[in-house]
């Protein structure tokens, strides 16, 4: 059973509270009443309430006064307030109690039918909130229990894998049969994509849990461009041009991985027989520009999802990867300061834009 729904009246009249009870009581609903200003305070400080009914006119502390009180905590400002008053005809006060906070005024005397309809609203997006902020809660736990099993599972994969990899190389080594060296090529292969996707998984699982830090060291962009490129077979497709001044803060490691992402990436998805041109730019002053450029066109419904978690391109694109590259390269890079674009034409080619400032 869900617990009761708190609402509050305000009245210094008893008759007026009793009779305010009685028309609002059913079965979930805890009306709480105070006397006065002071009491209502007490009361919200303890409680918590979906709606406040409040007579403006009481002695010592009216209904205008509470209200700013009410407004001025930061526990109790975002209670709906509705004025109970029995002066008409007074715009002037009642621009004074929309000042104050109220969301309405209700004149004696109070259509009964009318103030059950409206507290009823209030009660009613008062439960849904609740409703809403408990599955808000409820996917936070899940969410940081699943990044803390990804946590754990990518570790822990990396010590048998480490041992794979290392068995497929010992036998390339040793052994002089052709087809036992296929078969330890296949498994070294397979073991390397695998270990990409546990890196990515535990990238992913740090960008989301905001435990990624950034190791800022002075470097040259170019450096570390061609360190990646000696890094892949295929060297001779990779050209690679520079001007203006290369030198930068950054962390090496992790725009490595940016640059290393966006060269596999236009390796294997572009044009098997065209070349890949990146271009960097260090004349500008404040900001390094890189731009990777590739032969090769993407779909157009594709490009707005593709820096997302999980997206690929293709059907099958989805049997090499998990769809975490760009998304990995965007995080990184925003989390230089910098900013990452991609456009994508059976003309022009596919082209990644990557501005850097020169300092993160």
């Amino acid at each position: 059973m869900p617990p009761s729904i708190n609402v509050l009246v305000v009245d210094d009249i008893e008759q007026n509270l009793l009779a305010t009870e009685a028309l609002l009581a059913r079965p979930g609903l805890n009306i709480l009443k105070a006397s006065s200003g002071e009491q209502a305070l007490e009361i919200l400080l303890v409680q918590e309430v979906a709606l406040a009914l409040i007579d403006v006119q009481m002695p010592q502390m009216d209904g205008f006064e509470l209200a700013e009180l009410i407004r001025g905590n930061s526990r109790t400002r975002s209670i709906p307030l509705i004025f109970l008053t029995a002066a008409t005809g007074e715009p002037q006060r009642s621009f004074q109690g929309y000042q104050a906070g109220a969301v309405d005024f209700l004149y004696k005397p109070i259509d009964s039918a009318i103030l059950r309809s409206k507290v009823e609203v209030f009660v009613e997006l008062y439960a849904q909130r609740k409703q809403i902020s408990h599955q808000l809660e409820e996917l936070r736990q899940a969410l940081q229990v699943n990044e803390m099993f990804m946590a754990v599972l990518g570790h822990d994969l990396r010590t048998p894998l480490s041992a794979v990899m290392n068995g497929a190389e010992l036998i390339l080594q040793l052994s002089a049969d052709p087809k036992v060296n296929a078969a330890a090529e296949r498994i070294r292969s397979s073991s390397l994509r695998m270990e990409k996707m546990v890196s990515q998984l535990l990238d992913v699982t740090r960008l989301r849990s905001g435990k990624l830090r950034l190791e800022l060291q002075p470097a040259s962009y170019e450096e570390v461009g061609r360190r990646i490129i000696e890094e892949f077979a295929h060297t001779d497709r990779i050209r690679m041009e520079c001007q203006g001044d290369m030198q930068g803060m950054f962390d090496v490691d992790r725009i490595g991985q940016v640059l290393a992402n966006l060269v596999g990436n236009a390796l294997q998805h572009g044009d098997p027989e065209g070349p890949i041109r990146i271009a960097m730019d260090g004349s500008r002053g404040s900001h390094v520009l890189i731009r990777i450029r590739n032969r090769g066109s993407m779909a157009a419904e594709a490009l707005a999802r593709i820096f997302e978690p999980f997206q690929t391109g293709s059907q099958e694109e989805q049997s090499v990867g998990l769809g975490l590259g760009l998304y990995i390269v965007k995080r990184f890079v925003e989390a230089h300061g910098g900013s990452v674009s991609m456009t994508s034409t059976e003309e022009q080619g596919t082209t990644f834009e990557i501005s850097l400032p020169r300092n993160a």
